[in-house]
């Protein structure tokens, strides 16, 4: 899924809480002969020289070693740095260690029609991640959006066909699949994507280019809270909230993991930029939380819903809108409607427009997560805590989530 670019508007668009993809031949032209009289001069000063670089080599390995004349070859230094280990290296050896089994490779077939009735199959190649022992995966929506069939694969080679997707996120680029008949896969660990922190290490994994599977790419995270316009074939989808990461993600790494140095799914890889290097965006796990344990309950796939549309403050947004703080979602539609949905959640509880609303539960809405990530951590019929300032004052109200319904 590649990033189109994005609107040059000087403030955000508004929200819903809802919105929260051979080797080169060697170029011999560059070889010429000699003439063999020419050739023959050239090789003794090459041997002259050589000596004299041998001579000089040889007094200064001398006076390093206090006058001894061993005559170890200044090439090797008798250690193989091959088999030094940093801990740095041995950090991220020990992620890939851990999580690689929880990395599967995702096969798919679609069935398309010609423009003369001609029946035609496509594969395609994503990744996923298994969440459960008992076979539940997650990927991105776009990995498996029309497939025909779809197929799995883990790191050790064992196939699975027939794989059942259970549904999509309605507004995220996450499916959710179902391996079935097994019990006893290696799951991947979940991690709190709500306290990352710019410049921390991270590590992808992925089926990169639908060839290399388990690729394993490292880098740090390079910003948060990205909002990117995706395209993937002739759909475009708006994500907001992504983490922005350096380490290398390719077409096929998509619904791959972006891991923590303690092995911990943080993100899921879903979007590279185009036209750009280093540059690559990742769903924040804590975005798929909510959704993900109603279907590990057999609930089917569900997303939380508060009812409201936002801007995310920033200090321009702050400044525009003439605001007491410079983090949070400021509750206004912007098209002369309200911006709390009659009935919903957030109208039960007392929301109205031109809040802010600065905390979902205990953390902050902002550096840690737009109020639509925070709340995506959450299932529909939990109660949640919110922070709101309103003239001046702060208050906390809550509100019992209901099931997004389109």
């Amino acid at each position: 899924m590649t990033p189109t670019p994005e609107s040059n508007s000087a403030l955000p668009p508004v929200m819903t809480d809802a919105d929260a993809s051979r080797p080169p031949e060697r170029d011999r032209s560059t070889y010429t002969t000699r003439p063999r009289a020419k050739r023959m001069v050239a090789t003794m000063l090459l041997v002259i020289l050589l000596g004299l670089a041998s001579g000089f080599a040889g007094a200064r390995l001398s006076s390093l070693t206090g006058g001894t004349t061993q005559t170890t070859s200044h090439l090797t230094s008798g250690t193989d740095g091959n088999k030094i280990i940093t801990q740095e290296e041995e950090n991220l050896s020990s992620v890939v260690s851990k999580v690689s089994p929880s990395v599967v490779s995702i096969i798919t077939k679609t069935q398309s029609t010609d423009f003369y009735l001609g029946s035609s199959t496509q594969e395609g190649a994503g990744t996923g991640i298994i969440v459960s022992k008992d076979g539940y995966v997650m990927t991105n929506k776009h990995v498996v959006d029309g497939a025909t069939t779809v197929g799995v694969a883990l790191a050790d080679g064992t196939t699975y066909e027939n794989v059942k997707v259970l549904g999509t996120d309605p507004l995220n680029d996450v499916a959710f699949l179902k391996i079935p008949n097994v019990n006893d896969l290696h799951a991947a660990e979940l991690g709190d994507s709500t306290s990352i922190r710019v410049g921390q290490k991270v590590v992808a994994i992925g089926n990169s280019l639908g060839q290399y599977q388990n690729t394993v790419t490292s880098g740090i995270i390079s910003g948060t809270g990205r909002p990117v316009s995706a395209q993937s074939g002739n759909s475009v989808e708006s994500l907001t909230d992504l983490i922005q990461t350096d380490a290398a993600i390719n077409p096929g790494n998509s619904g791959g993991p972006l891991l923590n140095l303690q092995g911990q799914v943080i993100g899921i890889n879903t979007a590279v930029a185009a036209d750009a290097q280093g540059i690559g965006f990742s769903i924040p796990i804590g975005a798929t939380k909510g959704v993900l344990k109603g279907v590990l309950e057999g609930k089917g796939v569900q997303r939380a819903y508060l009812g409201i549309n936002y801007v995310p403050i920033t200090a321009d947004v702050a400044e525009f809108y003439k605001l007491p703080v410079k983090k949070g979602a400021y509750v206004f539609n912007g098209e002369g409607k309200t911006a709390v949905a009659a009935g919903s959640p957030a109208d039960k509880a007392g929301i109205k427009d031109k809040d802010i609303i600065t905390k979902v539960g205990d953390i902050e809405a902002g550096d840690r997560g737009s109020v639509a990530s925070l709340v995506a951590e959450y299932a529909p019929d939990d109660t949640i805590k919110l922070t709101v300032l309103r003239d001046g004052k702060t208050m906390t109200v809550e509100a019992k989530l209901v099931a997004f319904n389109g």
